[in-house]
């Protein structure tokens, strides 16, 4: 409710400010609303707390480390550079979101194969803890989705049971993760089959079997449930954590999981760290087995080269005896041998060249390309740069699973790959003509010794030749298989560079999850807050007077008492119940109203008029009370019914409505014959008489002005029970012959701009002597008066033509009760 400072005098309106005590004590007195909101909050809580599955999460730790070989010592001739730690962490941790890793992860443990039981609340995943094991047949469809349940009737057979809503089921073959549609049986369902026999149903096939250790209870009911593969596969993907715990220590990440079933989770954990291992492993050793597969082929040549040679060898001794050579011509065949040996190195050397020059230009895949130093190539530009662009290579097939095509990232891995691919060539072509120049030298030297030998026989130099051709092949052969020993031998000796430190095993972690207690927090919160906030709209929108404070705020003209709230069966309340406190508030309204007459020079009988802005008031109880208060105190006391247009007052005393004042204004009735002495001494009544079609009219005529003038004669006190002033004029009318006019204020009734009205008329003079009677009062909802009793009654007035103004308003009504209650809290 906002408050408006107002000068009644001046009709300015002041500043506007929220009157917070008010609404303090409005959310006190709906305390039953807030306890019953927070109440229901709670156990809401409550039933969402024991409904949902608790959630776990566990951790695993692992290091990468660098690339090492423990066969890797000086000795060793072929080299395999791998790079260092660095940007392998990013690498992981990138492998570890991808799908293709987590695929492999899903499928090698078969978790798009739930195992459940039915517990109070929900279906829970038992994993390991049921009692069997399922072995499906991949290659063949099964059922999505729906649940099958598993029913053993005996120690070794069960019952399969499944309800179908429809003539179609989705399956999915798990071989080749195709999903396709079957027809089936519409309904129930059911066939019993033993324990290991082979199952073959159009939505299911496979092997039912006991697992290791566990035994079957005959009537346990246990679930199998099939999840789309895709779907499986990107959950995981999503809930898997990987970060770095320190960052001092950048080398060692952590793994987490969350989720319902904490064996699982350990079992993906270290799956996980299981296939990253392998799988590094297995990138690590793709360098080594492209260089063992191309020292094969060279192997293969050499040896065939020396079948080759010993043959030709064998061939010549059949042909020819046996002779000697000179010691001179031996020392210049030997020197021929380590010339073709050397011949023969550097053409291997220019062959690779070759081989991987055109291998860089006309291919984009460069994870298949040999070590160098395979061929005794040391150049050191050439086995780095080799080095660099398979590790660029493989870095970006694993990026191919994680990014789009038209990423920048592949746009910086293809920039340093062709920058690295471009600097090789220029060194290829640098080496080859070094090759080359040694090849000419080589031949050189190697005529020169032939010309030595030409004073041989014809049959000695051949002899010669083809030994120096076995024992080239045989050194070459000798060579390739040291070599190829070597790369086996490092190949073999490798290890991930993915370290398991700590694997991830359940040691009774309790749940993360749930937060209950913050569940019950933010109950306990949106039980209070939402009534709270449905009590403050209602405040603000609430224009109805509460309490004397806003009265005064509102208004200059006096509060002359209160009356408080009782409920009785009629208005009589002064007359039955004198003792009540109800009755002391009316003696002091008259106490005051004698210190106002005092204060007139008249002798005369007084009038009082009782009015206020609508019905439903309490005017016709105040007017009744205040004239038997005075009646009581032994003034010879009348009471006039004045509204004409709805007649009140004569039912409480008993009378009849047939003839009043309405009677003796038309001339219809003398005064004695409208005048009714009722049962209190002193005090007689006036009713109004039949409604009459110009109320107004008679209100103004001589004979009502004739009428109080011989009142004031006979009678003390003349009270005037008017027509609301916020409806009809007959009560403006009435104010010119009233000594004391009294209006009256229903709190949590009365609208605040009816005072404006009243407020308005006093300042334009047509209301005189007037004062405030504050009805209903509640000691609750004011602090500057203390009466804690009230009173009832039903009066009711409407908005609408002349001639149908009042409707009666019906008091017996569920609306009208829910509506009192209301008013009650």
């Amino acid at each position: 409710m906002i408050d408006y400072d107002q000068d009644t005098e001046s009709g300015e309106q002041g500043r506007v400010g929220f009157d917070f005590r008010g609404f303090l004590f409005k959310a006190l007195n709906w305390w039953r609303l807030i306890v019953f909101c927070v109440g229901v909050a709670l156990v809401i809580a409550y039933f969402i707390n024991v409904r949902k599955q608790s959630i776990y999460k566990l951790e695993s730790l692992i290091s990468v480390e660098n690339d090492t070989n423990p066969f890797f010592t000086a000795n060793t001739s072929i080299s395999f550079n791998w790079g260092g730690v660095s940007g392998k962490v990013g690498k992981v941790m990138t492998s570890i979101k991808t799908r293709n890793h987590n695929e492999l992860v899903v499928d090698s443990l078969q978790y798009y194969m739930n195992y459940l039981q039915q517990g109070k609340y929900y279906m829970m995943d038992v994993y390991t803890a049921a009692p069997f094991t399922v072995t499906i047949d991949k290659n063949k469809g099964q059922l999505l989705g729906t649940p099958i349940s598993i029913t053993f009737v005996s120690d070794d057979s069960y019952e399969i049971s499944v309800e179908f809503s429809g003539s179609t089921a989705g399956l999915q073959r798990y071989s080749d993760k195709y999903k396709f549609a079957t027809k089936i049986t519409p309904g129930l369902f059911k066939q019993t089959f033993k324990l290991g026999e082979s199952v073959r149903l159009p939505f299911f096939s496979g092997t039912i079997e006991v697992r290791e250790g566990s035994v079957i209870k005959k009537g346990d009911v246990y679930f199998i449930q099939f999840l789309n593969f895709d779907s499986v596969v990107n959950s995981y993907k999503n809930s898997i954590n990987i970060q770095a715990p320190s960052k001092s220590v950048a080398s060692v990440l952590e793994l987490s999981l969350t989720g319902t079933n904490k064996s699982k989770i350990v079992d993906y954990l270290n799956a996980t760290s299981a296939i990253l291992s392998r799988t590094e492993l297995e990138r690590k050793n793709l360098y080594a087995t492209n260089t063992i597969r191309f020292i094969d082929s060279s192997l293969n040549t050499a040896d065939a080269d020396v079948r080759r040679a010993t043959e030709m060898m064998n061939q010549f001794r059949q042909k020819n005896k046996v002779f000697d050579v000179t010691e001179e011509m031996v020392a210049t065949n030997e020197k021929l041998k380590l010339l073709d040996t050397e011949r023969e190195l550097e053409n291997s050397k220019l062959k690779y060249l070759n081989s991987l020059e055109n291998y860089l230009r006309t291919k984009t895949d460069y994870t298949q390309i040999a070590a160098p130093t395979s061929v005794g190539i040391q150049e050191g530009n050439i086995v780095s740069s080799v080095g660099k662009i398979t590790a660029l290579a493989i870095e970006r097939q694993n990026l191919e699973y994680t990014t789009k095509e038209e990423s920048v990232l592949f746009k910086e891995l293809d920039r340093r790959i062709d920058s690295e691919k471009n600097v090789l060539l220029e060194t290829i072509q640098a080496t080859k003509s070094t090759i080359n120049g040694q090849l000419t030298n080589i031949a050189q030297r190697i005529v020169r010794l032939e010309s030595e030998l030409s004073s041989l026989p014809e049959d000695q130099q051949e002899f010669l030749k083809i030994e120096r051709t076995l024992s080239m092949s045989q050194e070459a052969y000798d060579v390739y298989l040291s070599k190829r020993g070597e790369a086996a031998i490092v190949k073999a000796a490798n290890v991930s560079d993915i370290v398991v430190i700590d694997e991830a095993k359940d040691i009774g972690n309790g749940p993360i999850g749930p937060k209950k207690s913050l569940n019950y927090m933010m109950a306990l919160m949106v039980g209070f807050f939402s009534p709270m906030f449905l009590i403050f709209v209602i405040y603000l929108l609430d224009n109805t007077i509460h309490g004397s404070d806003e009265v005064e705020k509102l208004s200059k003209i006096p509060i002359l008492g209160l009356i408080g709230k009782y409920y009785y069966k009629n208005n009589l309340v002064v007359s039955e119940k004198p003792k009540s406190a109800v009755a002391e508030s009316f003696r002091a309204i008259r106490s005051s109203l004698q210190f106002i007459y005092k204060q007139q020079t008249h002798e005369k009988g007084r009038t009082l008029m009782v009015t206020s802005s609508v019905s439903g008031e309490g005017k016709t109880f105040c007017s009744i009370n205040m004239a038997t208060v005075y009646a009581l105190s032994g003034k010879k006391t009348i009471l006039l019914g004045m509204d004409l247009r709805k007649p009140k007052i004569f039912g409480d005393f008993n009378i009849d409505n047939e003839k009043g004042i309405v009677n003796y204004l038309i001339g219809d009735a003398s005064l004695e014959e409208v005048t009714h002495h009722s049962h209190i001494d002193n005090l007689d009544v006036i009713p109004s008489g039949p409604i009459p079609p110009n109320p107004s009219e008679l209100l103004m005529s001589d004979t009502f002005k004739n009428l109080i003038s011989n009142l004031r004669e006979q009678y003390d006190i003349i009270v005037l029970d008017t027509p609301p002033l916020g409806l009809v004029t007959d009560a403006l009318e009435l104010s010119n012959y009233a000594d004391a006019s009294l209006f009256i204020v229903r709190l949590d009734y009365t609208k605040k701009g009816m005072l404006s009205l009243v407020n308005a008329k006093y300042r334009a003079g047509e209301l005189k002597n007037i004062y405030y009677i504050l009805n209903f009062y509640k000691h609750k909802t004011n602090h500057n008066y203390g009466y804690g009793y009230g009173y009832g009654y039903g009066y009711g007035y409407g908005y609408g033509v002349y001639g149908n103004a009042y409707h009666e308003r019906d008091k017996n009504t569920l609306w009208s009760k829910v509506k009192r209650l209301y008013r009650r809290l």
